[in-house]
């Protein structure tokens, strides 16, 4: 272990067994990472094997299990307290850190939450190799409404997609400011944190470097939320909105991120009544709820939309991958490094 190791990997994964291989090699090949903690999370494949298969004889990964799924809050939390370094990392099971991405981010001073660049790949690139530009770091702070206001999507708009960011936090800090995931989110768990850091005094610097691959794929878990997450979601800015102390920007951003999901909790919410028991029963629900109205009926009109248009030739993933979440200025001949095969 490298003397400047100090970073604990934290990876949830499950049913993860053909990608979490690479995860955790591209963290131990970080010499500033000194645990990498991989929660099981109730997996019924052999995820925690394949995670073992890679392991370098330094004595750095650990493997945890649960025996059922718990959701990716409480098994970052129980990866948390099962972790000892200063600071945490977060990496997702199908992604992976491109070389030197630590010393990169640790350069930087003055932050609780630092994050940089994402790459989106597709599973090709990422398992083949792909030449990743260098970028100019660029370092600036990120305030709590800019952050919240990344968060709402628009059709046909592209939003600042501040909440794909992935920090590393200040372990000290999370304790200082009594911090966890919220076990009961299963949907938008990193978005609360972040947001109830900022709200606590959490100084939040990015930098425009690349560091981090994310997989993007057609089918991806991310785009088909349940009705109970939305609703869950909206019910934790509400509770953001009632017990932190926010400015007029901040609180105004959380609410209408508030709006937007429930907004579409309502949609889903009428579409699964309809499912169930049929366009009568849903109309009479909409009826009830006028507040909800203005969601229901633009939802509905979007996806009537939608089937006018043709269906004939289905999209592909990777058609405009490789791209990076944040514009940035290319270094002359500079690359971040090749992904890890």
């Amino acid at each position: 272990m490298a003397p400047s190791a100090q970073v604990s990997v934290i990876i949830a994964a499950k049913n993860a067994s053909r990608t979490v291989g690479r995860a955790v090699r591209s963290a131990l090949a970080e010499e500033e990472v000194s645990e990498i903690v991989v929660v099981d999370d109730g997996s019924t494949d052999s995820t925690a094997e394949a995670a073992l298969a890679v392991e370098d004889g330094s004595g750095r990964l650990k493997i945890l299990r649960l025996g059922t799924n718990r959701g990716p809050a409480f098994a970052r939390n129980h990866a948390i307290e099962h972790s000892a370094a200063p600071l945490i990392a977060i990496l997702d099971a199908d992604d992976f850190f491109l070389p030197g991405r630590f010393s990169r981010l640790l350069a930087q001073r003055d932050w609780d939450l630092i994050a940089d660049n994402i790459v989106f790949l597709d599973e090709a690139a990422a398992d083949n190799g792909i030449e990743i530009a260098g970028f100019d770091p660029s370092p600036r702070c990120l305030g709590l409404a800019e952050f919240v206001s990344g968060n709402i999507s628009r059709r046909n708009a592209r939003r600042g997609e501040t909440g794909f960011l992935k920090p590393v936090m200040r372990r000290e800090f999370l304790e200082a400011a009594g911090l966890r995931y919220s076990d009961e989110l299963r949907l938008g768990e990193d978005y609360e944190l972040y947001v109830r850091a900022l709200a606590r005094g959490g100084r939040y610097k990015l930098i425009h470097s690349c560091g981090y691959g994310a997989i993007v794929r057609a089918d991806s878990l991310s785009g088909r939320h349940r009705t109970g997450d939305l609703e869950r979601l909206y019910k934790a800015d509400r509770s953001i909105l009632g017990s932190e102390r926010l400015d007029r920007a901040a609180e105004a951003a959380i609410r209408r991120h508030e709006r937007h999901i429930r907004g579409r909790y309502e949609l889903r919410h009428f579409l699964d009544i309809k499912a169930d028991s049929g366009l009568l029963a849903a109309g009479v629900h909409g009826l009830t709820r006028p507040s909800a109205l203005p969601a229901i009926v633009a939802g509905v009109a979007h996806d009537k939309l939608d089937t006018l248009r043709p269906h004939d030739v289905q999209p592909d993933v990777s058609l405009h991958l490789p791209r990076y979440l944040l514009a940035a200025t290319p270094v002359a001949g500079g690359r971040a490094g090749n992904p890890p095969i």
